[in-house]
Order: C-alpha cells, then structure tokens, then sequence
C-alpha cells in the first residue's frame, strides 16, 4: 500500500502559525522528518487558504521541491490554490490533487486542473445533498458520477483515487464495514480499474489517544485485504509504518505479524474473524483480535473495549 502522508496541515494550532508567518524552517523541519520516513505522496494541507493564507500553497511547495522529489498531495478546499500550487511542479503528472467530491461544480474545476496538468486526483464518495452516504452502494453511484465527468476530460481511471469516506468508529461503528465493503465494490466495479485511497486516521477520530495507533493499523490491514491501493496517514507512526511493509512482503517480525497477515488473508479471501487462530495468553495478539472485532462490528465499541 502507498503511503500519504498528513502530518503537515493547519489543523496543527503550530503548522497554522507557522504557515500563517511564513515560518520557514518550521517547514523545512515537518517536512525533513517526513522526507525520511519515505511515502509515497506529502500531503500539503493548507484548509481553505483565504485572506492572509493566500499564497500559502505556492510557498510550501517551493519549500518543498528544494527538499525532496517525493511527489506532493495538494490539500485545499481553494482550487485557485491547488492550481497555483501545480504551476510549479516540475512533474505534475506524480502529483495528486486532495480533493474533489460528486458536487457539479467542484467536480468540474478540479477535472479542468487535473486535465491540465496531467495529475491524479483523490475523489470523495460523497456530495453535499447527500453527504456521506450510509450505504456502500450509494457511495458507489456517486463513483460513477466522478469516472463519468473525468472520462469526459480524458482522465483515466488510473488517476482516478477514491475515498470511500471511513466514519469514526466511535460515531458509528457500522461504517467501518460499510467503508471496506465500497473499498471492495470500487476494485471490482470499474474496467480498467479505479485506485482507492482513504484518511485513515479518520477511523480513530474521537477515540482516547492511547487506542487510536492500534485502531488505526488494524484497520489499515483489514483495508489492505481489500485491496485498498493508499493511505493518508500518520507518518511519524513508525509501528504503522513497519506493519505496512510486513502486509506487503509478506515477512513477519514479530510474533503478532502473523495475526495481522492472517487478517490481510482472511478479508482477501472473504472470510470470517472466527477462522483466525490466535494466542489467547499474548496480550497484543489479543488486543489486535479485539480491535478487529470493534471494527467488523462484532462487538460493540466502548472505550475500554480492550480491558473487557
């Protein structure tokens, strides 16, 4: 799974200044610590970008390219921003566009940028009539909206990341399922085939702070089994990080790898929970199992799922 990484956005009280006074080695140090961990894409997210924000995108992506070639995510609910941002890319096509959603008329001016410049873009599941639909067939319409509107633009599934919009599972922790089961319909129902991607903090927004790296990763496996493509996600979680490569290679390293690989196998192959054989006496591999259960919705989410 390619990785995104989030952790340069406004919505950090200290990015936001920093950004806001053109902090420039703040910038260069959030982005150097990011650099290192390697992802695929760095997520810019700079909010809306009006008033002393203007700009903004422009100055970070200037920072940014003196820094690395690790191709940029453009995050702005301003498309003049997002655009000026593409302006400077030396390869725009790497880039990624974050994000459009079903609406008419953010759909098209983000199709018109993309269709410019060559570059992906990350599409929301959702619009603002409907907001994010309870169901995964309702998400999946809305799909086929943005695949119609791109095509129409020459935009090719290929570049086409959708985010089928997770829910925190503390809010409603059916929609944690309901997220996988779009995952699963977006890989079969588009040929050539679409990319997935999805916030995958957003699963854990609101949990207490101790359980959300552990919900966090669980979830990522279990969407990994569904053929998830990316993932915007934490970074600087360096345990997310090395279970990612282990989903991947296929090459446990410690002894509760092998519950999150048999995870991974058990969604490829449409399995239930109850067929994955765990260590009931070893608290991680008992905790990731709990986890799992929360998020498949097997058993109802409390804050201290993990001490019953």
């Amino acid at each position: 799974m390619k990785l995104i990484s989030e952790n340069l956005h406004i919505i950090s009280k200290n990015t936001k200044e920093a950004v806001l006074n053109r902090d420039e080695n703040y910038i260069k140090n959030l982005l150097e610590k990011q650099i290192k961990t390697q992802p695929a894409w760095i997520d810019l997210n700079i909010g809306p970008a009006r008033g002393a924000f203007a700009g903004t995108m422009q100055w970070l992506v200037n920072i940014a390219q003196s820094l690395t070639d690790i191709p940029l995510s453009l995050d702005s609910t301003n498309a003049d921003e997002i655009e000026l941002g593409l302006a400077l890319a030396k390869h725009p096509e790497k880039w990624i566009i974050n994000s459009t959603s079903a609406d008419e008329s953010r759909l098209d001016r983000v199709t018109d940028i993309a269709a410019k410049y060559g570059c992906s873009i990350i599409a929301l599941t959702m619009n603002s009539e409907l907001g994010i639909p309870k169901e995964s067939d309702k998400r999946l319409e809305l799909a086929f909206e943005i695949s119609a509107a791109a095509e129409a633009k020459e935009i090719s599934n290929d570049r086409l990341y959708f985010d089928p919009l997770i829910l925190p599972v503390c809010v409603d922790q059916t929609q944690a399922t309901e997220a996988l089961n779009t995952i699963r319909m977006l890989k079969e129902s588009f040929d050539p085939p679409v990319m997935t991607t999805i916030g995958l903090s957003n699963v854990s927004n609101g949990c207490p702070k101790e359980l959300r790296p552990l919900i966090n990763r669980v979830f990522m496996v279990l969407a990994a089994g569904c053929g998830i493509d990316s993932a915007i996600v934490d970074s600087f979680d360096s345990e997310l990080l090395r279970i990612n490569c282990v989903i991947e290679n296929n090459t446990p390293q410690k002894d509760y790898d092998n519950i999150y690989l048999a995870l991974y196998d058990m969604m490829q192959n449409f399995e239930e929970l109850e067929t994955v054989q765990y260590d009931t006496k070893d608290t991680e591999q008992v905790n990731i199992i709990k986890t799992a259960q929360i998020l498949l919705n097997k058993k109802v989410y409390t804050n201290s799922y993990l001490e019953i």
